[in-house]
């Protein structure tokens, strides 16, 4: 191997931080200097008069979103933050969420629920993995005011079938919001053909422009049910992110999954003794998580940087819904750009099989493909002030308790959902307290 190759680090970690493309670099420097230099009402009034009608027109291209229906903020959170907690929800209503929920969505929904009395619930889970869209049918009514969904989750790569999820709900009264932070970029996103009242993303992934941007479509639907109630306050991005976003969204070309590339990177994990791949669901993003039986998932990302490969890790407060066996809490997270090459994928086997080198004695399965259905995780004792990452335990929520659970609560004191009929319903509910009493 050629020695400037050698020293070439190869970028896997574009779920944390896409490489921003030279073009919105330069123009991010450009007009952070140049604020330094004249204030900020210049750099203002030309992203007013001319970086927000392209960038606008670039995110409606983008999403499959009507030019003018999008706003930006500082991240995808925040927007969601912004939106969803002024919804005219109450007691009689059910939000449905799913397992693979990010924690700081989850947290406005239990805020939320915690505010208006109504039922959050998650959707369970096939035994492969993929939400049970079955049940989801079974199960939809009017009652049902708001769906969360995450198309691709921050802890592994499977893809949610947001468009299924749609045509399901289409013909109902719910709002339908789609998180796409991990695939905006990555997989198409279509607001139109997802069919969903709200679709938040991050700018600074697989889109790979600048930090602390973030942007939201909201349809008509959704800013009329906002109208009476407005939203809260939604922090704008520095105008040297927006002009720097605008550049790399003129670079950006249609998306495609990177799914070849991620094989490779999947079969490199099988490969290795020790390791366990977390590929819940039947269809995968560039995402590939997996653990080792003998190194934590910080020890290994530091060693696979050590060799030129840098990749990411996730915790599991970040999706405090799914827990893929054996408690672990953490789990390094490889993600690949359609700049990535079949020789990065190399690299990052070389590197793996050099990383833990005289390990792997003590064996765990391969892969975590499939999740059988999760029993919920619950708040116990925050209210709205807790964050759910901070408070959650697993107790069962359905017609039959799960024999056995460590830490799981008495059935008894779990209250059932009003049709329990099929599968497991899982239902996030308040937690007896640690005395006993409810």
């Amino acid at each position: 191997m050629p020695h400037g190759d050698r020293d070439r680090r190869v970028h896997l970690d574009t779920a944390g931080l896409g490489r921003m493309p030279a073009a919105a670099r330069a123009q991010l420097t450009r007009w952070t200097r140049h604020e330094d230099r004249h204030g900020p009402y210049e750099v203002d009034e030309h992203v007013h008069h001319v970086v927000r009608p392209e960038l606008d027109a670039r995110l409606a291209a983008l999403l499959g979103a009507p030019a003018g229906g999008t706003v930006l903020a500082t991240g995808a959170a925040d927007a969601f933050a912004a939106l969803v907690p002024r919804l005219p929800l109450g007691p009689g209503d059910r939000i449905w969420t799913t397992p693979y929920e990010g924690v700081a969505n989850l947290t406005v929904l239990t805020a939320l629920r915690d505010r208006t009395r109504c039922r959050l619930e998650a959707v369970p889970l096939r035994p492969d993995g993929d939400l049970d869209l079955e049940w989801m049918a079974a199960h939809i009514d009017d009652d049902v005011a708001l769906v969360s969904v995450t198309h691709v989750p921050a802890g592994c790569g499977i893809v949610t079938p947001v468009e299924d999820i749609g045509r399901i709900l289409a013909p109902h009264r719910c709002l339908y919001a789609v998180d796409a932070s991990y695939s905006a970029g990555q997989l198409p996103v279509d607001a139109g053909r997802i069919g969903c009242q709200l679709l938040t993303g991050d700018a600074w992934r697989f889109l790979r422009g600048p930090e602390s941007v973030g942007f939201a479509y909201a349809s008509p639907e959704l800013r009329q049910a906002l109208a009476p109630y407005g939203t809260g306050p939604l922090v704008p991005p520095e105008g040297a992110s927006v002009v720097a976003l605008n550049a790399a969204l003129a670079e950006q070309g249609p998306a495609a999954p990177a799914g070849g590339l991620a094989a490779v990177l999947r079969t490199a994990v099988e490969e290795t003794p020790g390791t366990e791949l977390i590929a819940p669901g039947r269809v995968q993003s560039g995402i590939v998580a997996f653990r080792h039986a003998e190194m934590p998932a910080g020890a290994l990302r530091r060693a696979l940087a050590a060799r030129g490969v840098l990749v990411g890790k996730t915790a599991a407060q970040e999706t405090p819904l799914y827990s893929p066996g054996r408690g672990a809490t953490a789990a390094v997270r490889v993600s690949v750009h359609h700049d990535n090459s079949a020789r990065d994928a190399a690299r990052f086997a070389q590197a793996l099989r050099a990383a833990l080198a005289g390990r792997g004695h003590h064996a765990v399965p391969t892969a975590v493909r499939a999740a059988a259905p999760a029993p919920a995780a619950v708040v116990t004792g925050g209210g709205a002030a807790a964050a759910p990452a901070a408070g959650l335990r697993a107790v069962s929520a359905g017609p039959v308790a799960q024999a056995g659970a460590a830490g799981a609560a008495p059935t008894a004191r779990v209250p059932r959902p009003r049709r329990t009929a099929g599968r497991r319903h899982l239902a996030l509910v308040c937690a007896p307290a640690p005395d006993g009493t409810a």
